[in-house]
């Protein structure tokens, strides 16, 4: 892995990683599934700007439509959908940690769907990884998380895992930006029925909430959308998807910074044991190349 596939990683990472703060700010004052539609639909709309901008097509491949249409339900209307609903009532560091589960589930599903193998390294980094998650889980559900709640979020992660598998089939045949505005699309369109019907409209439309919202569309949405979409073509899905391993560091981290979310011992030390599982996945990548 070259050192600008890392920095993506990294990057990407940490932005998705400060998503769930935005997020849980934004759940907690207005009705979740209208204010995922409606950044989706803000999000793609610029998305397809910037591609006619740059000279990319608006029509896509018979292939890239069927992926683009499974990523966008998969990742935006499941993945973010539920996070947001799961996120009025769970904190944003435990949304971060769940979702860090992905790198052992995108593995497996690789494993089963296309054989893919995984070296003992990887799968011992990535059972250290899981680990990690585990015992941060554990001290989180003692101190009385709601069950259901996470329920949503690790149902969330499945679908996550399913979008990720489909990233490079989408983007193959060119028209990169164009697919990232019509997966948003997408996702808008498959909220929007639920949110009309079972959403009140009552928001606290806070200077917060604006910039909250306002930095949601366009970082976590677009700007690691198309790093994501990037980093997956470069190195593939199961590499690319080592780097949710960092969101327990990031996610508890900001959490922590900007809304108070309490760190204990066990925290820490699931975060250092995940950290461990990145070096022993990133080493096995490493030795199948030698």
């Amino acid at each position: 892995m070259d050192i600008r596939a890392i920095i993506a990683g990294v990057t990407f990472a940490l932005i998705w990683s400060s998503a769930f703060t935005s997020a849980r700010i934004l759940v907690t004052n207005a009705p979740p599934l209208t204010v995922s539609a409606l950044r989706f639909l803000i999000a793609g709309l610029i998305a397809l700007t910037i591609a006619r901008a740059m000279g990319q097509s608006w029509r896509l491949t018979p292939q890239q439509w069927r992926l683009t249409i499974l990523f966008g339900i998969c990742q935006n209307a499941l993945y973010l959908g539920l996070n947001f609903i799961a996120m009025q009532t769970v904190e944003a560091s435990v949304a971060a940690i769940i979702a860090s589960s992905l790198p052992l589930l995108v593995a497996l599903a690789a494993w089963l769907i296309s054989g893919e193998t995984v070296r003992p390294l990887g799968m011992a980094g990535l059972a250290a990884g899981i680990g990690g998650v585990l015992l941060i889980m554990g001290s989180r559900i003692t101190q009385g998380v709601d069950l259901a709640a996470v329920g949503l979020c690790a149902v969330a992660a499945l679908a996550l895992t399913f979008a990720t598998l489909a990233v490079r089939g989408a983007s193959a045949g060119g028209n990169m930006i164009s697919v990232v505005g019509w997966q948003m699309l997408v996702g808008c369109t498959a909220l929007a029925v639920p949110a009309l019907l079972f959403e009140t409209r009552e928001a606290n439309l806070t200077p917060v909430v604006l910039a909250a919202f306002g930095y949601t569309v366009f970082v976590p949405g677009l700007i690691a959308t198309l790093i994501w979409f990037w980093l997956v073509g470069r190195i593939g899905a199961t590499r690319a998807a080592t780097f949710h391993f960092l969101n327990p560091v990031f996610g508890v981290a900001i959490a922590a910074a900007l809304l108070g979310e309490a760190i204990g011992v066990l925290d820490m030390v699931g975060v250092a044991i995940t950290t461990v599982g990145i070096l022993a996945v990133q080493l096995s990548k490493t030795t199948r190349r030698t």
